[in-house]
């Protein structure tokens, strides 16, 4: 499986993680896809575009025949307000883009080159984000919750909004409430100190991560990727 990411236009990155391209081959076995806090605009070959709504658990991948895959992977925070739709609705689930109400006047069709799709599909996130930027208050939510020292219960007063107005919107932006998102994004962190720093032990990279101790590692890893930190280590 041969996957590449790249970053977006300037125009688009406020919005917008990374762009990234998978040639995927035939398999018999499925894999997982583990939660990150983003979603995904996702080109299949033979598919067209369907939105990959946020995840808070492993989502198996199907196997099959060969396709190509074209991904615009939109920001934590970002993804509700852009696409007009409460991510909540989509959570856990791949939805066609044809089947949302923010189904778009040209569609991207399904027997494209990767090429012409990439440009379809950069052009069709172009036309969300200018018609409905990001909510500023919920990215600034995402990014504060993305610090390994993050109190979700501070969210509110620093961002001047009430409880119910935070959870409200931010549900709506991200498919979930801050809670879930701080769980998701210490997750992903740990895994990437795990790729971008080898040799630390799993105490270290928990406590560099922002968990309470190993123990507590142990269990999030478990809930939200189905797998203990040692078989991610492997």
């Amino acid at each position: 499986m041969a996957y590449t990411e790249w970053q977006p236009p300037p125009a688009l990155r406020p919005a917008v993680a990374c762009l990234w391209h998978r040639d995927v081959a035939g398999a018999s076995v499925p894999g997982l896809i583990l939660p990150d806090g983003c979603v995904d605009l996702i080109w299949q070959s033979g598919r067209g575009v369907f939105l990959a709504g946020p995840d808070t658990r492993p989502i198996p991948t199907t196997p099959g025949r060969d396709h190509t895959l074209i991904g615009v992977r939109l920001r934590p925070g970002a993804g509700g307000t852009v696409l007009g739709l409460p991510l909540d609705e989509v959570r856990n689930l791949r939805v066609d883009l044809s089947d949302l109400a923010a189904t778009p006047a040209r569609p991207v069709p399904p027997d494209l080159s990767p090429a012409a799709a990439l440009r379809r599909l950069v052009a069709l996130t172009g036309a969300f984000v200018a018609e409905r930027p990001p909510d500023p208050a919920m990215m600034e939510a995402a990014r504060l919750l993305s610090d390994p020292a993050a109190r979700v219960h501070e969210l509110p007063a620093r961002l001047h909004l009430s409880e119910r107005q935070l959870r409200r919107r931010f549900t709506a932006a991200v498919g979930y409430g801050p809670k879930t998102l701080h769980r998701v994004l210490r997750f992903h962190r740990f895994r990437h100190l795990l790729g971008t720093t080898p040799g630390r032990g799993l105490a270290e990279l928990a406590a560099a991560a922002g968990y309470t101790d190993q123990a507590h590692l142990t269990r999030e890893s478990v809930a939200l990727s189905g797998r203990t930190p040692t078989a991610h280590a492997g």
